[in-house]
């Protein structure tokens, strides 16, 4: 592992010895208007030596639920550990965050230019100095996401395949879903991997959304995370999930056969059988009406609840192929 608190931790050149609270600035760039961004990494160690751990949130500006859930990590005093250390960063793209925007201002996605490079552009600067300033640090890493606009996604991690200590985290992590998915191309998880972090990435809700289910399921699998690790602080109770984790090793996107006012008749992870109804699809002038009916059996991990849709949007994406759990 890469560091203990035994040992002097550096972020971004800043000092933090064992037993200290300390913000250090990720600021990258100053606003349009030359006024300054204060974006804080906020870090708690313990004196006892232990794992660094960071969780990370609002990599796509509009995703304030994962924003949501280091928040309350924070408010609440879980980040601060019985041993090791624990480094929050609620919002890394504070420039979409403030716009509500999922890129930043030059059109670029974070999650799509990593590691990054210290002159490319704004989104590619961040990402650097994330990779470089802060990751050398961590032993691991959970990054909270929400699904797009107008789709909501079931509490889920999200890992790759054949990874014992990845399977072992998910599992501990405790939330309902589990999907095995392939590292994208320069994205955050990607390079990580890479730089042999292991990364539990978190997806739940939708963007411009604040649920509580979700923030709930994100806040009470840190804390697994963290009391499995030896970090969690006593004063904090870990409650065990209600079912166990579903894995997910294939699923498979259902999309819209006809244009019109779409409605979901199914709640967000419950499973269904081929040919459940599970929505239905009408035109404005009450002429139609279409039922939507599962082609596969399985869970549902993402509901669209776009009131519009067109012919091939994606409206449920439902499991196919499910794993033991390891």
């Amino acid at each position: 592992m890469t560091s203990e608190s035994s040992d002097i931790l550096t972020i971004l050149d800043v000092k933090v010895y064992p037993g200290e609270s300390k913000e250090v600035s990720f600021d990258v760039a100053k606003l349009h208007t030359s006024s300054s961004v204060d974006v804080p990494i906020i870090i708690e160690r313990s004196k006892k030596p232990g794992p660094t751990v960071l969780f990370t949130a609002g990599i796509h500006g509009d995703e304030v639920n994962g924003v949501e859930i280091v928040r309350q990590l924070i408010a609440k005093g879980i980040n601060k550990p019985k041993s090791g250390t624990i480094i929050c960063m609620p919002v890394i793209n504070i420039f979409g965050f403030i716009n509500l925007k999922r890129e930043f201002p030059d059109g670029r996605d974070l999650n799509r230019v990593f590691p990054g490079t210290i002159n490319g552009s704004l989104a590619s600067r961040v990402a650097h100095k994330l990779i470089h300033g802060v990751i050398p640090n961590v032993d691991y890493i959970v990054d909270f996401h929400t699904g797009g606009s107008g789709r909501f996604n079931a509490p889920q991690i999200r890992i790759t395949k054949e990874n014992k200590n990845l399977n072992n985290l998910a599992k501990v992590f405790g939330a309902p879903f589990v999907l095995y998915s392939k590292n994208l191309n320069k994205s955050f998880r990607s390079t990580c991997y890479k730089l042999g972090k292991p990364m539990l990435l978190f997806e739940g809700g939708k963007s411009f959304h604040i649920d509580d289910n979700v923030t709930n399921s994100g806040v009470n699998g840190a804390k697994r995370v963290l009391y499995h690790l030896g970090m969690l602080n006593n004063k904090f109770k870990v409650s065990k999930p209600k079912k166990d984790c579903v894995f997910i090793n294939e699923s498979r996107w259902q999309r819209a056969n006809f244009s019109g006012m779409f409605k979901a008749s199914i709640s967000i992870g419950s499973h269904v059988k081929k040919g459940d109804d599970i929505g239905n699809i009408t035109d404005p002038y009450g002429k139609f009406n279409q039922f939507v009916k599962a082609q596969n059996s399985g869970y549902i991990i993402n509901v669209n609840e776009s009131p519009i849709v067109y012919q091939g949007d994606a409206l449920f994406h439902i499991t196919s192929k499910l794993k033991r759990q390891p």
